[in-house]
């Protein structure tokens, strides 16, 4: 790792850059498996912006590339001596497209702001090396934390092989999601549902249980208002591939990608019969249980390059990732409603014995939504 330049941090600094991140916004459910970034060409005096770019879908062109391509539409000349300011460092190496790193060498740029170093293993600070090298000034860490909780997945990725799991709720206030007979259209609003709608935008996976996929049948699909084609990958974590072939999910299969996540001991035929409807099955170890190990379910979504997974059901699966710690993100929509104790819970029983073993989360935001509320919970981490 190349030694890290003194931070920059001006007005200017970090308005561009928080420019840059709701740029890089625009990428996330969209740019797996890469990170999405964001990236702002400014003039060499500081007060014009001539480029603006992020990551586009599949993960390229970069948000450099895109963004260099816009400021060149007004000639080349005009990007000498300016800066760019990307939400991450600029790559360095031969991937399936060009180094960023010589797209701004070759336009000339002559100062580069970076939120922070690329920790993958391919930069992890060659880039800043090369451009330092080549007499580009470059000043990392200006809206680093921003960019970190913006690229969580691809840094959860990074880190441990498996994506960032948020666990989307929708609760009454007592927290139940179905009144004892299931019923649970609707518990919440129109607003908290198109919110939850733009978390399936937002996120690379969308992931339930195989009872609420054969009870239920959804579709998982992104309706937002132009968004439509936005829904992400649809998994089912399906230990004895009790999906019907009539499903929705399976009949939808060659328009939205559908992944199934079984056990070696699952149907040989049944695996067959989902792979020939369109169905990517994914035959990973079981627990001691005999039901799929959900650690290693989320390396296998995390070797295919999914970063942001969205976990939307149903109580039995949610208890499961919270027993086994694997939770990152709470999104806890709660309608003003009381169903009652024999309602169905959010998450099944956790055996737990005393409150000390209870899984720890911090909140990290509250939204309005209507008569509903958004609430955000981070998982706390253990020193």
């Amino acid at each position: 790792m190349a030694d890290r330049p003194s931070t920059a941090g001006g007005e200017d600094d970090r308005a561009y850059m928080a420019l840059a991140l709701r740029l890089a916004r625009r990428g996330l459910g969209n740019c797996w498996p890469n990170p999405a970034v964001g990236a702002v060409i400014v003039d060499k005096d500081g007060a014009r912006v001539l480029g603006r770019g992020w990551t586009q879908p599949g993960g390229r062109p970069h948000a450099e590339t895109e963004a260099l391509a816009r400021a060149q539409r007004g000639g080349r000349e005009i990007m000498a001596g300016g800066t760019a300011y990307v939400t991450l460092e600029p790559c360095s190496h031969h991937g399936k497209t060009p180094p960023c790193v010589e797209a701004l060498l070759a336009a000339k740029i002559g100062r580069v702001v970076a939120a922070m170093e690329d920790p993958d293993s391919r930069v992890c600070g060659a880039g800043i090396t090369a451009l330092t090298e080549a007499g580009v000034r470059v000043d990392v860490g200006v809206g680093e934390a921003a960019a970190r909780a913006l690229n969580a997945g691809y840094l959860k990725c990074q880190a441990s092989g498996r994506p960032w799991v948020t666990w989307k709720t929708a609760t009454s206030l007592d927290s139940k999601i179905a009144t004892h007979n299931g019923d649970s259209q609707w518990i919440t609003g129109v607003d908290a549902r198109a919110r939850g709608h733009l978390l399936r935008a937002q996120h690379d996976g969308i992931m339930i249980g195989a009872e609420t996929a054969s009870r239920d049948d959804p579709s998982l699909a992104c309706r937002l208002p132009g968004l439509e084609d936005r829904t992400p990958v649809r998994i089912v974590v399906d230990s004895r591939l009790r999906l019907p072939l009539t499903s929705r999910l399976v009949q939808t299969a060659g328009r939205h990608p559908t992944w199934l996540v079984t056990t070696k001991t699952a149907d040989k035929s049944r695996i067959e019969a989902h792979r020939e409807a369109g169905v990517e099955v994914l035959v990973v170890a079981a627990g001691g249980d005999g039901w799929v190990a959900l650690d290693k379910a989320l390396e296998a979504l995390g070797a295919r390059g999914l970063t942001r997974v969205l976990v939307e059901g149903g109580a039995h699966l949610a208890a499961s990732l919270l027993q086994a710690d694997l939770v990152d993100e709470i999104a806890w929509f709660r309608a003003p409603k009381i169903i009652g104790g024999d309602g169905l819970p959010a998450a099944a029983g956790l055996n737990m014995d005393d409150v000390a073993q209870a899984r720890g989360f911090r909140p990290v935001a509250r939204t309005d939504l209507g008569d509903d509320v958004l609430e955000t919970y981070m998982r706390e981490m253990v020193e």
